[in-house]
Parts: structure tokens; C-alpha cells; sequence
């Protein structure tokens, strides 16, 4: 998470689906939440804290216990390690999807299986060092572990977020190539810029999503048309 920015997912999810129809998917193909791969899984948070997230609401109320940060934080650490390990299985010989050891997790931590039981069922989560370790073992930062509930899906979201933002650009791209191609009379191209008409295809984004997008078509266009003088300069003097 970038500093300075307040994690709202929310509004992050609100971005990604102004996003969905000009890439063709459907809100379940990208903000899935159960299962593999979905939402709780990539963020750490159980599926019922990812809607409410979503919807911009509160948390789901817990035991009623006011717990102090110290020990909200050691109890977060410690649910999302054992939420990695009941949902990054390995595949047994048998080809049977199981959990991993607290033996094999220990070695990654560097500690000792007897020392990671407890911690787990004393509820205190272990040393940076050891964290590490850990989310390390099943592929995740440290920020997997650590990261508050809003922070830990918006993480997630904003990278979503950001690969369809690339996807939009890369078809946006494509578009501008077939546009200045094919700019014979009665084409897109020989009445509408194709600024303009990237600028038209993305009317229905938000103006802070669409405006980098555009930003960035104007410097292919110019380069292009850069590219396109160069080269009838050169047929001119060749």
C-alpha cells in the first residue's frame, strides 16, 4: 500500500467494475469472492468481512470483545497464518490435497515445531523474522500477514485494478493501430481522432481512471504521427 493513500475498497471495487464491460467480463469473473483464487483467499480475510468490505460497511461484529491493539494485531497475524495454511494445500502422493505440517512451516520460520504449536494456540503471533518466514513458505508477503482488513483487500483489488487498467491501454492500442490504418474516407479514423474516439469509449470510467488511459494514447498517437513524418521525409529524400 502506497503511504498516503487510505485503503477503500469500496472504491477500488467500484473502479474495477467501471472497467468490466469495455474488457468484456463479468463482475464474477474478476470479484469473485469464495473459493480458490477468489477474494478471501488472495486477501487473507474470510468471506464474510470481504462483503461487507465490499459493500463499504462495517465488519462483522466478533466475540463483543474489546481487545487491546497489541492483541488485535497478534490475534490478525496469528488467523491468517492458520487461513494460509487450511487453504494453500500441497498435493500428497495420493493425490489427495492436504495441509501442511507444522514441521515443514517451522523449518521455513525458522523455529521449532513445539514453539509454533504454541504460538498458535496461545494466540500470539511470532517475531517479523519468523513472520516472514512463514508467508514466505506459502508464496505471500509479510503484508499478507500483518495488514489490516481494508488494507489487505484493497491491496488485492488495486492490482486487479491495475492489470485491467494495462488490458485497457494494450486494447485502446490496438484500436489507435487499426484506426490510423485504416483512415480511409468513411472510417472512424477520417472523422473522429482517435483521441477522441478513445476518449468516447471510456465516457462511462471515472475521469481519474480514464484520464491516464487518454494521457497515454495522445503520446502513441503523436509518436505515431511522429514516426509517419519521419518516414515520408526519408522516401522524399531517398
Amino acid at each position: 500500500m502506497n503511504e498516503g493513500h487510505a485503503a477503500d475498497p469500496a472504491r477500488t471495487a467500484q473502479d474495477i467494475i467501471s472497467l468490466l464491460e469495455p474488457a468484456g467480463l463479468e463482475r464474477e469473473d474478476v470479484l469473485r469472492v469464495e473459493g480458490e483464487g477468489g477474494l478471501s483467499y488472495t486477501s487473507g480475510l474470510p468471506a464474510a468481512d470481504v462483503h461487507a468490505l465490499l459493500r463499504g460497511g462495517p465488519l462483522p461484529q466478533g466475540d463483543g470483545g474489546e481487545a487491546e491493539p497489541v492483541e488485535e494485531r497478534h490475534r490478525r497475524v496469528v488467523a491468517r497464518i492458520v487461513f494460509l495454511r487450511s487453504t494453500r494445500l500441497r498435493t500428497s502422493p495420493d493425490g489427495q490435497r492436504r495441509p501442511y505440517s507444522l514441521a515443514e512451516i517451522a523449518v521455513a520460520a525458522g523455529t521449532s515445531t513445539q514453539w509454533l504449536d504454541k504460538m498458535i494456540r496461545a494466540g500470539k503471533a511470532p517475531n517479523l523474522d519468523h513472520a516472514a518466514g512463514i508467508a514466505g513458505f506459502f508464496g505471500e508477503s509479510i503484508d499478507f500477514l500483518v495488514a489490516e482488513p481494508a488494507q489487505a483487500l484493497d491491496r488485492v483489488l488495486q492490482q486487479i485494478h491495475k492489470e485491467l487498467l494495462q488490458q485497457t491501454v494494450t486494447r485502446q492500442e490496438q484500436d489507435i493501430q487499426r484506426l490510423m490504418k485504416s483512415g480511409s474516407a468513411g472510417s472512424p479514423a477520417s472523422g473522429l481522432g482517435v483521441v477522441d474516439y478513445a476518449a468516447r469509449a471510456l465516457a462511462d470510467v471515472p475521469e481519474d481512471t480514464a484520464q491516464p488511459i487518454i494521457a497515454l494514447i495522445e503520446s502513441i498517437a503523436r509518436r505515431s504521427r511522429e514516426d509517419r513524418a519521419r518516414e515520408s521525409r526519408t522516401d522524399a529524400t531517398g
